[in-house]
């Protein structure tokens, strides 16, 4: 016969009502009793019974996870991360893709279909700062990105600016000077184009350069063939250079591409770097110097936020003005791509 809930508890040597707080991830048990009843949940093998607890709680057990696009390689390995992390806290991922359209994110936060699940990480493309009010629903919400909605939401971003300075930095350390950047950002907008370029014009700044208008590649398809063809395009308006930067990997990627059919050696004649660091950057031919994002500290966090919400354990965000995004550390990849030249 399979284990009950009373079994545990006279295995761990506590009450019912404990293992029910532990299963459920309530707060206020203690480490020594919680890992108890966990070891005593793994040596009689009980499984919770998950309808019976959606029926008691009035919870799904579910969350949903909304993002632009699957088929880019950043946001499936989030995906992955979101997914190992809810199911260490007992929850299920339901994964919706929005397309990047303002419209898509209205209608998820707005629709009735949000009732399936119990809490909603949304990753933001469309929506603009005076949607700010659409997320506060009293529905659990934790955004992901960089636009800032100036809503009474948690918020979970990425050192974009540090990041990309970083690696800029880099570049100018290796003696390039003349660093075409590859990508676009909405002017006066605050998501992760601005704030990459950003860090690249502040590293060019504090040495002493100037940025040259020429060497900017604008693309609004964020994808390898759109570096691929920016970079034909500098390469065709003759446009001088001797190192790339992609605003993310898949850009650069593209842009490595493109240099190898102009017959350019890469890093000898252009060193090239993006940011992500996607799993194709540790095996594309030369290796992409990268920063890479902690994504699984996005997940961890941007999921803790959101359970502890659910359950009525977390804190109400503060006002828009005073809620200041947990931001996640980085790291710079340098690989094969910008050598060792200096």
């Amino acid at each position: 016969m399979s284990a009950t809930m009373r079994d545990v508890a006279r295995r761990a040597e506590v009450s019912v009502k404990t293992v029910s707080n532990v299963v459920n991830q309530f707060p206020h048990v203690r480490p020594a009793t919680r890992e108890r009843v966990l070891a005593a949940i793994d040596e009689l093998g009980y499984q919770m019974n998950f309808t019976a607890r959606s029926l008691s709680l009035g919870r799904t057990g579910m969350i949903t996870l909304a993002i632009p696009k699957l088929r880019l390689p950043y946001f499936a390995e989030l995906a992955d991360e979101v997914i190992g992390a809810a199911e260490a806290r007992g929850y299920t991922v339901l994964v919706e893709q929005t397309g990047g359209s303002r419209e898509r994110e209205i209608e998820l936060l707005a629709s009735d279909r949000r009732r399936m699940t119990d809490g909603l990480i949304l990753s933001p493309f469309g929506l603009r700062s005076g949607d700010g009010p659409r997320l506060e629903t009293g529905f659990p919400v934790v955004l992901l990105g960089e636009r800032s909605l100036h809503a009474r939401v948690h918020h979970v971003v990425m050192a974009n600016t540090a990041g990309t300075r970083a690696v800029t930095e880099h570049l100018l350390a290796i003696g390039r000077r003349r660093i075409a950047l590859v990508g676009s950002y909405e002017p006066g907008a605050e998501g992760a184009g601005y704030l990459r370029t950003q860090g690249y014009l502040e590293a060019l700044a504090a040495a002493g350069l100037e940025r040259d208008p020429a060497r900017t590649a604008p693309i609004e398809d964020w994808t390898m063939a759109g570096g691929a063809d920016a970079m034909r395009a500098l390469l065709a308006r003759g446009v001088e250079f001797d190192a790339v930067l992609g605003l993310n990997d898949v850009l650069a990627l593209g842009a490595m591409r493109a240099l190898f059919e102009h017959g350019l050696s890469v890093p000898d004649d252009v060193a090239v770097a993006g940011f992500d660091d996607i799993e194709e950057a540790g095996f594309s031919r030369p290796s992409l110097t990268t920063v890479r994002p902690d994504r699984a500290q996005i997940a961890r966090h941007a999921v803790a936020l959101l359970t502890e919400r659910i359950v009525g354990a977390g804190p109400e965000p503060a006002s828009p003005d005073r809620e200041a995004p947990y931001v996640a550390d980085y790291v710079l990849r340098v690989r094969e791509s910008t050598g060792p030249r200096a």
